[in-house]
């Protein structure tokens, strides 16, 4: 049996009569690598240097967050290790990060690693070490496949959802629509290409008169906009990285190109995209929600917002309030906390896997009301409820009713 898959039972005491725990009180510890009576170690990579370093303001609310559960004690006993390592977004890099976490550092399990390319490129590796890909910060469909990926868990709204809600409100409120789609031309792009489609169906494809792609290393994203424009687009789908998204906003607006605009979730932060394209010519832009924004006056008295404002003033006082990736890993790392403490004293990463399956009805902090965390054995997709939100001002309005594609 290999390193990672061996189990280690400590019993509570050496005698045979030791073992009988009082009420309450587990009589075993099963661990894993990576865990310890007093540690649990969580690895993780981030863009904190390259064209998508905007993402790594979510690697360090991550950290912070873990620094004030560890100061509160830690999860049942344990402190919490959070390495997290520079993979640039570059898939080998992130290879070579994550093997490293794993062999050397011997983490517990991958934690809310960023982005399509990069999970895709540790996917096989970590299913078939048996190592836990938890939570990942991508909306990518194929990261909620249990059958051949039991060991890959995302947490948002999938693209494919996300993109199949734009499809059917651009049908339902934009007459003569004429389409342009700007996506970054890997598996995060696509899947949102797939899903608008799919949910556009097949005899409104027609409505897509352009489409254009970049990559992720590309100065600007001009001359996309441009051939989006003259191809006569009255809606511009955007489905792009925070650099790029507020490039694409700000350059339609300097061409007096105004169609109708989508924003995919992921850029929709008020401090990353919107205000460096600039509040003008963000105005009536849509996207959609599923936490609250902190930049929306309506949360202004609200209990978790007020908690959430607190926490960032003194676990994480650098970092910007209006900064939607400063909510997310808050969501997203209270889920985790959740998972741990139900796994107890059997901390093998059979047992997260097990009870990250198993959440129900799960409220954490910052979700919008009426959405919850909703998985099972054969349902990796954590989040299938969300709203649509409209920029007004310099903040995001929701507008609508929950849109639900939840398994019952």
């Amino acid at each position: 049996m290999t390193d990672i898959t061996r189990r280690r039972i400590l019993a509570s005491g050496a005698t045979l009569a030791a073992s009988v725990a009082a009420p309450g009180v587990s009589a075993q510890r099963r661990y894993d690598p990576g865990v310890s009576d007093t540690e649990i170690k969580l690895g993780h990579t981030s863009p904190y240097s390259g064209p998508l370093s905007a993402f790594s303001v979510a690697g360090k609310a991550t950290t912070a967050y873990f620094n004030m559960i560890n100061a509160a004690g830690g999860i049942n006993g344990r402190k919490i290790t959070f390495i997290s390592y520079d993979d640039g977004y570059q898939p080998p890099k992130t290879v070579e990060m994550v093997r490293k976490l794993v062999e050397s550092d011997e983490v517990f399990m991958i934690f809310q690693l960023l982005g399509t390319p990069t999970n895709i490129a540790i996917q096989k590796y970590l299913n078939r070490k048996q190592v836990p890909q938890l939570f990942i910060f991508s909306g990518a469909s194929r990261f909620g496949d249990p059958k051949n990926y039991p060991w890959t868990m995302g947490w948002q709204p999938d693209y494919a959802t996300e993109g199949g809600v734009y499809a059917k409100h651009i049908l339902a409120s934009v007459k003569d629509a004429k389409i342009g789609i700007l996506f970054q031309n890997d598996d995060s792009g696509k899947d949102g290409v797939v899903g608008f489609k799919k949910a556009l169906r097949q005899e409104n494809e027609k409505m897509i008169v352009a489409t254009a792609s970049y990559e992720v290393t590309d100065p600007t994203i001009d001359s996309q906009i441009i051939q989006l424009k003259n191809a006569g687009a009255n809606v511009f789908l955007n489905l792009s990285s925070p650099k790029f998204a507020a490039q694409g906003i700000r350059k339609a607006q300097d061409l007096g190109w105004r169609p109708v605009q989508y924003l995919t979730s992921p850029s929709a932060s008020v401090q990353s995209v919107m205000k460096p394209a600039g509040f003008d010519a963000s105005q009536d832009i849509m996207t959609i929600a599923y936490l609250k924004d902190p930049t929306d006056p309506q949360w202004a008295n609200d209990p978790e917002y007020l908690e959430w404002k607190r926490w960032m003033e003194r676990w994480n006082p650098t970092a910007s309030m209006a900064d939607y990736l400063n909510v997310y890993p808050y969501a997203l790392t209270a889920t985790l906390v959740e998972v741990l403490k139900r796994c107890g004293d059997n901390l093998t990463r059979a047992n997260v896997m097990k009870q990250a399956s198993s959440l129900r009805g799960l409220r954490v902090p910052m979700l919008l009301p009426g959405i919850t965390i909703n998985t099972s054995p054969t349902d990796f997709y954590p989040i299938q409820s969300l709203r649509l939100a409209r920029f007004k001002g310099e903040a995001w309005q929701l507008f609508g009713d929950i849109i639900s594609n939840e398994s019952e």
